[in-house]
């Protein structure tokens, strides 16, 4: 068998210990479990991992990670910002749809970090990056369409995870796709609202403009208008 590199070991790791809370749950994720998955050693996973908790940190970041990458790839130029947001939102819907497991299993990820004072930080870790990536997403589309958000972006990234979690909630609920699609639908309408074009003043704005405004955003990109 070809030597791993400690990225490919950390990444079929971590691709194992998903497939094992899938199937038997958080409870059920233990690093002899897990490397049993990988088909590795035990001394592999200790390799790449300080602790089981350190893996469910990077679990978390990982399963995020894909979700991100399917909604930065919705993005394209033209359109207006109710059509990025609506396109974003079923991109998230359909990795959804198509792993429901996954979701279940970042659900069940949450609420057994809750329930352990010793990982109690993974619940903020988790929400946090659900809150980075939409802030992220927010300003990148309104770049794209050239709209500024008329309210801070990290409080309407905090309106569009709302969505998605009774998004995902409901439909794990009931497979409706279609009453899915119409929430989306709703959510999209709703975040479009606090979209203006470049150079539109926002309400209660000064009548005169300062040169050089000072950010108070969010996201990667360190801004927080689009």
């Amino acid at each position: 068998m070809p030597r791993l590199s400690s990225a490919q070991r950390r990444k079929e790791i971590l691709q194992a210990a998903l497939r094992v809370i899938q199937r038997d749950g958080v409870q059920g994720a233990t690093t002899r479990a897990v490397v049993a998955e990988a088909n590795m050693p035990l001394a592999s996973f200790h390799y790449v991992f300080r602790s089981r908790d350190a893996m469910i940190r990077d679990l978390i970041v990982y399963i995020i990670e894909g979700e991100e990458h399917a909604a930065t790839a919705t993005l394209s130029e033209g359109g207006d910002i109710r059509g990025v947001v609506r396109a974003g939102l079923q991109s998230y819907f359909e990795l959804v749809t198509a792993e429901p497991n996954r979701e279940q299993a970042l659900f069940e990820l949450f609420h057994y970090s809750l329930r352990h004072p010793e990982l109690s930080s993974l619940a903020r870790i988790q929400y946090d990056a659900y809150h980075h990536l939409a802030a992220a997403l927010l300003i990148t589309g309104g770049k794209q369409v050239r709209v500024h958000w008329q309210i801070p972006v990290e409080a309407l990234a905090r309106v569009l995870v709302t969505f998605t979690d009774g998004i995902t909630l409901a439909w794990l609920a009931d497979r409706d796709d279609r009453a899915a699609g119409i929430t989306m639908d709703i959510a999209a309408d709703t975040i479009a609202r606090y979209a203006a074009p470049l150079g539109e003043k926002t309400p209660g704005e000064n009548t005169r403009r300062t040169t050089n405004p000072t950010p108070v955003g969010l996201g990667r990109s360190k801004e927080n208008v689009a």
